[in-house]
């Protein structure tokens, strides 16, 4: 998470809690039996429909969505073309060497089909295998907090039940009355917060790294496979460009070009690289030479 959404995140919370204690009465929406009914009931609902192990898991597919970890795809397509111009420089077995350039675990694999020398037919199905049961597993996170979200306003109600009932017990009783008032009203109050506020938004985010993991794993299926076919280096930057936006595209070509010099600068023999190079611009030992 961006440190624009963190500080917009403590912004807006800041102005909601205010928005309560302009009331006037902020220490009436503190209530801990009300509270308790809500998280209790919810928890018990979360137990009896998932296993332990699939709750721990999708809390800790929420925290690393979370994280600032993921790789952008701009540095993916920089890593994809190092590799090609490598591969073509100093042969595709020289890639095994080179998994500590892998900024993704999914390229660690693309990289190890390509070394083992699979087919294209092959490594296509190995990557879009890994990617749908990736996505499915994230699936299950992003449904469980979509169930939370669901389930807590029941609760809430839940709560309001409650507090009703205690009120009719105690009719006669201004002291119940004050009591149970407050879990009437405030339990479904925390209800809808949790839902609205907590489970539903980590579901949403669950999905959009989800989708952004998903384009990149795609970007990274196709740059191996071009790769393997040894296309072109300057028609695979033009393909893998396409995955980037408009702003994000510049410079790709001046990119492929130093790429292709520092591997050039590498070898003490001249090694022919027109295949690299766009048609009708200077090769790498051309612009060296000028």
């Amino acid at each position: 998470m961006s440190r624009k959404n963190i500080f917009g995140i403590i912004l807006s919370l800041a102005i909601f809690v205010c928005s309560f204690m302009l009331t006037g009465a902020a220490g009436a929406y503190f209530n801990l039996a009300a509270f308790l009914v809500v998280i209790s009931g919810l928890a018990a609902a979360m137990l009896i429909s998932y296993p332990v192990k699939h709750v721990k898991n999708a809390f800790t597919v929420a925290k690393n969505a979370y994280r600032n970890g993921q790789a952008s795809a701009e540095e993916i397509v920089h890593t994809l073309l190092d590799l090609s111009v490598k591969s073509k420089v100093d042969g595709v077995l020289s890639l095994e060497r080179s998994e500590a350039k892998a900024t993704t675990s999914f390229l660690k694999n693309g990289l190890i089909l390509l070394v083992d020398n699979y087919k294209e037919d092959e490594i296509r199905e190995c990557l879009s295998t890994e990617m749908d049961f990736f996505n499915l597993r994230r699936q299950q996170s992003e449904r469980f907090f979509s169930n939370m979200a669901r389930t807590a306003p029941a609760f809430g109600v839940a709560g309001s039940v409650i507090g009703l009932i205690g009120l009719l017990m105690g009719i006669n009783d201004t002291a119940v009355i004050l009591k149970n008032i407050p879990v009437a009203f405030i339990s479904t109050l925390y209800g809808l917060i949790l839902s609205n506020l907590v489970f539903s938004p980590i579901a949403e985010n669950i999905n959009h790294h989800t989708r952004a993991e998903l384009l990149n794993q795609k970007l990274v299926l196709e740059g191996i496979v071009a790769i393997s076919k040894e296309q072109n280096s300057y028609k695979l930057e033009r393909k893998l460009a396409s995955f980037l936006s408009p702003s994000e595209r510049e410079g790709k070509t001046e990119t492929l070009r130093r790429i292709t010099r520092k591997y050039v600068q590498k070898k003490q023999q001249p090694v022919e690289l027109s295949d690299m190079v766009m048609p009708g611009e200077p090769s790498a030992a051309e612009t060296e030479a000028a």
